[in-house]
């Protein structure tokens, strides 16, 4: 007998539909089975494509019902919303500027979202969107999935009990190799949702790495951006949509860090690394190694922290389905969002108080943090580099039930 908490708490498993991440996607691939791994949902109804004939097939060639293969994600979200076996709960991998208006419709048919960031391309519509939430009082889910990481989370973990001490120097970096290549200039005819900024938004490294690099920082830390002076743009000539973007940065508690992402660096695969340095000692994990954290305490000698190892806190336990020395990675750090959402679901449906640690992913207000420090990074850039305030909240909220 199944005896997932999110069972038995519902008697049931939530019924899931996915809009976007048909073929050819890696990303909606990375959702559909992140959200299988726990059994905590069924995958009940897809829209697939933009396109409503691929769209219904490519539903039906994953095995979904031919009556809930639909040709749009709006045609979902109505059908499932009449239907009594409807979904429970909508997640959405489309492109970026399509992100606020399916979110407002499901949130409005009453669906719990799970979200792929950015959560909207602009400020304005992640300050509609996060006031829609909250008014909702539905669960949303941003899925910036790196959070997801046993490491990651004990990072945050250590940083909370106060391992660090105070916190003085941050560095966070992502950097990707994919848009390094000159040769490849999009055709202006032809251009992807990627290559038009009407669509992959106002800053496509921002929106696509640069939201991760600042998502994480903030949730290792729980410090907030108070200021930025920064420098963005394309590195590759020719090239229209921004591949780099740099930023000095001043945190709210008076500590100082660096930014660095791009997506134009030969040979670079996917490197998302960050260091925070305490006044009692320092922590480093990088992402294409996220079995091992670095502590290096103050006159002490330096640890490497392994998930279930020894010095493992709760928060992080939490995170790993098998014992010390067997390795999780990516899909796995993906599935403990979805994991986390769906106990946060269940109990909000039940009327019962969730794990405070359940509630700890990406909701509505980190993506209203993220579009405005991307906003204030980019007046930066556009000021030569003058420093920016950020919008910063001392203690973000977090999903209640």
């Amino acid at each position: 007998m199944n005896t997932h908490p999110v069972i038995a708490v519902l008697a049931r498993r939530l019924r899931l539909a996915v809009i976007g991440g048909g073929p050819g996607s890696f990303i909606g691939a990375m959702h559909r089975q992140a959200a299988r791994l726990d059994d905590c949902y069924e995958l009940v109804a897809a829209a697939l494509s933009s396109n409503a004939e691929r769209s219904v097939q490519a539903g039906q060639a994953l095995g979904f019902a031919t009556d809930r293969c639909y040709a749009s994600g709006p045609a979902l979200l109505a059908a499932e919303a009449a239907r009594a076996d409807g979904a429970d709960v909508v997640a959405i991998m489309t492109p970026n500027d399509s992100h606020y208006a399916l979110s407002m419709q499901a949130l409005g048919l009453g669906f719990d979202v799970i979200c792929d960031k950015p959560m909207t391309n602009t400020l304005a519509e992640a300050h509609s969107l996060l006031a829609a939430v909250q008014k909702s009082e539905r669960v949303f889910c941003l899925t910036h999935n790196y959070t997801g990481y046993p490491m990651v989370r004990q990072a945050r973990a250590m940083v909370a009990a106060g391992q660090l001490g105070a916190v003085r120097l941050l560095q966070v970096e992502y950097v990707q190799g994919g848009r390094a290549d000159e040769s490849r200039v999009p055709d202006p005819q032809q251009l992807s949702w990627r290559d038009d900024p009407q669509r992959g938004g106002p800053s496509l490294v921002m929106g696509d790495i640069g939201s991760h690099a600042h998502n994480l920082l903030r949730f290792i830390t729980g410090l907030e951006v108070s200021a930025v002076a920064a420098d963005v743009g394309p590195i590759v000539p020719g090239r229209v949509v921004h591949d780099y973007a740099g930023a000095l940065l001043r945190m709210n508690n008076g500590a100082r860090g660096s930014f660095w992402v791009t997506q134009a660096a030969a040979g670079v695969e996917n490197c998302l690394r960050i260091r925070v340095s305490g006044s009692l000692g320092s922590l480093e994990w990088a992402q294409e190694q996220p079995q091992v954290l670095h502590f290096k305490p103050l006159h002490a000698p330096a640890q490497c922290l392994t998930p279930n190892g020894p010095g493992t806190l709760p928060f992080a336990a939490k995170a790993s389905r098998i014992v010390a020395g067997h390795p999780e990675g990516f899909h796995e750090a993906f599935a403990n969002l979805y994991r986390d959402a769906a106990l946060a679901i269940a109990c909000r449906r039940m009327g019962v108080l969730a794990d405070p640690d359940v509630l700890q992913f990406p909701n509505a207000q980190d993506g209203w943090l993220g579009l405005a420090f991307t906003d204030s990074v980019l007046r930066s850039s556009a000021a030569n580099g003058r420093w920016m305030p950020c919008a910063t909240v001392t203690q973000p909220e977090r999903q209640t039930s």
